[in-house]
């Protein structure tokens, strides 16, 4: 291993040179404080940024064995360790210099959420974190000196401001991995108590703006409080009782009038299967982990998938029992969504009117009338919810403000008034007893067991030309081979780093796709790859440098696969 000085030194002699020359420094080096790996060199200044480690002996950073005790500790103290590496880094690396990404220091630390990461490996006997450098050009010619400083002074700044224990008070380590060990409790907990939700008192729901995910912090901000009637209280390990509104299993709907926090609330149980950051807001809104948010996705291809549940009997005569198009309407690719969702182990669906295909949701009494149900092919969501509930133990929670017919079909009731929840299924009940409908129920029968696909090999070409391609274009977007995958309209993906990670679990799943196993077996092998060797197994660079990948659900991951235009299963 070299040393601090031979890097200087190296760095020193091809100052001016062509930018290749940043080659040479590939390599490890004892930096004194702690040991730096320059893993990848970028090949010119406007290619991704090169990617360096920092790792240091944990008997020398000093941290409290009990904040080590455990994946579920060091998960979330390496996830504050980052956010504490990302504040250093702008306040002390003098960013941008010269071409390209010159001077670029950067760490993938989280945002409200807190997702197991990448960015930072806590070890047996060492601490890890995974950095990318621009190594500064002018034009394409080194700048040696500059790249110098920011390898030893800057970084080492960073490493000293961040991993040694004596850069931090106890008790600001101790709140942040408390607070995750709390949450991860409560998360478990739920099945337990009948409960779908929990939304801790005195939560901020409503966010900063429409863009942001940051909580609102005027003065009209109304904080949530739960209606007696729903009131629950839940033991922490280190928080005490918390208490707050539980949703019980079931069939909920969130009404209201328009702007009064229906969708915010559904928005903050859909973002509740991740935990969040003290002062977002929402750090005691705790959701069933396979809770997923179902919605109408007009034009999505679909593959062999069985919506006889919500549709059959097509004028066509096409089969809806391995329903295949390339452009499906809101109806088909709501039901689709479904019946993936179930097919990956989904146990809460969550539904926002404002998203779903009417004709899906509900067929009125008029409706009916006029049109009669064998001309109708599709079974409305509104027979199917309490079957899926009875038959298959899966609950749903529907932001719904236009169709009273729900009130016949649903358990609870949540009114939302300014931002204020209200029981009102009873007086929901009452309606219902009061107005009863005319509309007929339309279940043409029992619901089908859920048929396991199997992706067959040809369905994955990561290849584009002679290079493998695998990779993500921002949030929404996975580019593999030759194919583009549209995961705009995949709702609880939140971090562009799961984004990354579902790329490369995509292409590290062909290992196990054989055209025997199902879509849900592949990617439980996949899974617990993950568990027993880190998120890092998936990722191109591991065993050096995977550190910009975040968790991705095994759900979201099987969206992705689900919205593969090249996808083919098994007949």
């Amino acid at each position: 291993m070299l040393k601090k000085a031979d890097l200087v030194k190296i760095l020193s002699r091809i100052e001016g040179r062509g930018y290749k020359a940043y080659q040479e420094i590939r390599g490890s080096y004892e930096m004194g404080t702690h040991l730096l790996y320059i893993d990848h060199v970028q090949g010119d200044p406007f290619a991704s940024p090169s990617r360096v480690r920092v790792q240091v002996p944990l008997s020398r950073a000093g941290f409290p064995d009990y904040l080590l005790d455990g994946i579920e500790r060091k998960v979330a103290l390496g996830d504050i360790l980052a956010r504490r590496a990302e504040m250093v880094i702008a306040r002390l690396v003098k960013g941008r210099r010269g071409t390209g990404k010159s001077g670029m220091i950067h760490i993938d630390a989280g945002e409200q959420e807190v997702l197991p990461r990448t960015a930072v490996r806590i070890g047996t006997d060492y601490l890890e974190a995974r950095i990318s450098v621009g190594l500064p050009a002018a034009g394409r010619t080194v700048l040696g000196h500059e790249a110098a400083s920011m390898l030893t002074e800057e970084l080492g700044a960073v490493v000293e401001g961040t991993f040694f224990m004596n850069a931090w008070k106890e008790e600001e380590l101790r709140r942040h991995v408390w607070m995750f060990e709390d949450q991860n409790w409560i998360r478990s907990q739920l099945k337990a108590l009948g409960l779908v939700a929990f939304i801790g008192n005195g939560s901020v729901l409503p966010r900063k703006s429409g863009i942001s995910n940051k909580p609102m912090t005027t003065s009209e901000v109304v904080r949530f409080f739960a209606p007696s009637t729903l009131e629950v209280v839940i033991d922490t390990k280190h928080h005490g009782p918390i208490t707050g509104m539980g949703i019980p299993t079931g069939v909920t709907l969130i009404v209201g009038g328009g702007y009064h926090g229906k969708s915010t609330l559904l928005k903050a149980i859909e973002r509740g299967i991740y935990n969040h950051i003290a002062g977002d807001g929402r750090e005691w809104v705790i959701t069933n982990p396979t809770a997923v948010k179902i919605r109408a996705e007009d034009g999505r291809y679909v593959q062999k998938v069985d919506i006889t549940t919500f549709i059959s009997n097509l004028p066509s005569g096409e089969p809806t029992s391995s329903f295949t198009t390339e452009n499906a309407s809101g109806s088909t690719s709501q039901a689709a969504n479904i019946i993936e969702a179930l097919e990956m182990g989904a146990e809460v669906l969550l539904l926002d009117e404002d998203t779903s295909a009417t004709n899906f949701m509900i067929r009125d009494a008029r409706m009916q009338m006029l049109v009669p149900k064998e001309k109708e092919p599709i079974t409305p969501y509104i027979d199917r919810v309490q079957q899926l509930y009875r038959e298959k133990g899966v609950s749903t929670i529907i932001v719904m403000g236009g169709a009273g017919d729900y009130f016949d079909v649903c358990d609870t009731v949540i009114m939302m008034d300014n931002y204020r929840p209200h029981d009102v299924t009873k007086e929901a009940k009452l309606t219902s007893r009061q107005l009863p409908t005319k509309r007929q129920p339309e279940v043409p029968g029992g619901l089908p067991a859920c048929r396991q696909r199997v992706p067959l090999k040809e369905s994955f070409n990561p290849f584009r030309g002679r290079k493998v391609k695998a990779e993500a274009r921002g949030l929404h977007t996975v580019v593999f081979g030759e194919l583009t995958i549209d995961l705009s309209l995949v709702e609880q993906i939140v971090d562009s780093s799961q984004t990354r990670a579902i790329a490369d679990i995509i292409l590290y799943c062909t290992r196990y796709v054989d055209g025997q196993r199902s879509l849900r077996q592949v990617l439980e092998l996949v899974y617990e790859d993950i568990t027993e060797k880190g998120l890092d197994v998936v990722s191109p660079f591991y065993g050096q440098h995977p550190g910009d990948l975040a968790f991705p659900r095994i759900l979201e991951t099987a969206a992705a696969i689900n919205r593969m235009r090249t996808l083919r299963v098994k007949n």
